[in-house]
């Protein structure tokens, strides 16, 4: 910036209000190996537009992009098909914007988009209601764990093995400046999920269990009886849906008791776009409703008793209770929770219901195809659009020749949990809509090529 409107003597009261010597303190979580002392090296100072422009274009050359190649990368990130409608409609001026409008009065149109996006997100989840987005669903999975903190007066979260180690990661993060419990685990190669071992995890200082639904390899597990263990113990359940597709096709979260249900909404009318921007999906039991985070839009009348839409909770939130607020969190995702909210609104729920029918019958014929590659094990027998497969060597030098071939085969499980032999010959592969028939044979054949 040109304009700094701060002199030396204002930053150093401002340094000295919050204990710190110098700018560097503000920055000691930072490793040292993250932060630059300098001039990027081999980076020019200055160049033409014209360079630049030529220079980025062979930069993304080397790039292999989700629609050039056969395409079975998933764990929390899914290509689907985007009308091209989304798209248009979000450009619109009077949408284009990222921020929760504050004055309602000019802000009726974006409001109701909000008011609409909370409906069909509860409804989806299976809760009684949902807020306005959040910015993704990692952060969105942390907020309940504070959220059931807050409910239950307790500091431990039981978090599954199945539980996206990503996620995972975020909550470590943040538990560090909460005091908060983590318990945690590896997901174990098997047909079943860890739902017994959670069960008698719980304790009277139990604030939640979070678990993955399907989980990180695929798997769909009954959520009925664990929710039962929480409630006896007065723990929360929360659940975490990556894929929410698949709530087209298997039973929500809500309807089998989990009290706050959250999710990463991606898959429906946002693409990759290099992880993001992303929406995060958040919906729990009314009762909750007071220590739910972000924003919530409400209907209401106005003076002449025309319909209209608010903010509304708004004494839970950071702009009016500062360090008192139930989070921090206060920008909603809105221009990604308009084209969720679009997207889901050309579906309806016959064509979601469709949707998810085509993802789970592709996957399904994927599976069979590919367990009959010598050496290659289904591990997940029961699953939506995502599977794992036991590779007879680790899988993740394999995923990398398949690359060097022009084949997205899939994640392999040691690039998520790194060092760990039990899960190194684990591949996760998905299968939406956008994935043929053709693709499939292509990676069973290069796969039984690399494999032999």
């Amino acid at each position: 910036m040109r304009y700094l409107p701060l002199t030396p003597n204002d930053r150093q009261a401002m340094l000295a209000a919050v204990g710190a010597q110098a700018i560097d303190d503000l920055f000691v979580d930072v490793p040292e190996s993250g932060r630059l002392s300098g001039a990027i090296a081999g980076l020019p100072m200055h160049a033409s537009e014209l360079a630049v422009e030529r220079h980025m274009t062979r930069l993304a050359a080397k790039n292999l992009s989700a629609g050039a190649a056969p395409f079975f990368l998933g764990c929390g990130a899914y290509r689907h098909h985007v009308p091209a409608s989304v798209d248009h409609i979000i450009q619109r001026g009077e949408f284009l914007t990222a921020y929760t409008p504050y004055q309602p009065e000019i802000a009726q149109g974006t409001l109701q988009v909000m008011f609409e996006f909370q409906t069909q997100v509860a409804r989806l989840l299976g809760t009684d209601v949902a807020n306005a987005s959040m910015y993704d669903g990692s952060t969105a999975c942390w907020e309940a764990i504070g959220m059931a903190r807050r409910i239950t007066k307790r500091g431990k979260a039981i978090l599954s093995g199945g539980l996206h180690p990503h996620y995972v990661s975020v909550a470590r993060t943040m538990a560090k400046y909460t005091g908060d419990t983590l318990v945690t685990s590896l997901p174990v190669l098997g047909a079943v999920p860890d739902t017994a071992n959670l069960i008698g995890q719980i304790d009277d200082e139990t604030s939640c269990v979070v678990v993955q639904y399907p989980d990180i390899l695929g798997r769909i597990a009954d959520l009925s009886d664990l929710a039962a263990a929480c409630q006896a113990k007065k723990a929360l359940l929360v659940a975490v849906v990556t894929e929410p597709v698949a709530l087209g096709a298997i039973k929500s979260p809500g309807e089998m008791g989990a009290d706050i249900v959250v999710g990463e909404g991606q898959s429906i009318g946002v693409g990759l776009q290099f992880g993001g921007p992303y929406v995060g999906l958040f919906g729990c039991k009314e009762k909750y409703v007071r220590q739910m985070p972000g924003r919530l839009t409400g209907e209401t009348v106005d003076a002449e008793g025309k319909r209209g839409f608010v903010l509304t909770l708004s004494t839970r939130e950071q702009h009016i209770r500062r360090e008192k607020a139930t989070s921090n969190i206060c920008t909603s995702s809105v221009l990604c929770a308009l084209a969720w909210s679009i997207h889901m609104t050309l579906l309806g729920e016959k064509g979601l219901r469709q949707l998810a029918a085509l993802n789970h019958a592709g996957a399904s014929a994927a599976a069979e195809r590919l367990r009959q590659v010598p050496g290659v094990e289904l591990v997940t027998p029961t699953f939506f659009n995502e599977f794992t497969l036991k590779l007879p060597k680790e899988a993740r030098p394999i995923v990398r020749e398949l690359a060097d071939r022009g084949i997205l085969a899939g994640v392999s499980l040691g690039r998520l949990y790194p060092g760990e032999a039990s899960l190194a010959n684990g591949l996760v592969v998905a299968m939406t809509e956008t994935t043929t028939a053709e693709d499939v044979e292509t990676l069973a054949s290069a796969l039984q090529e690399v494999l032999a």
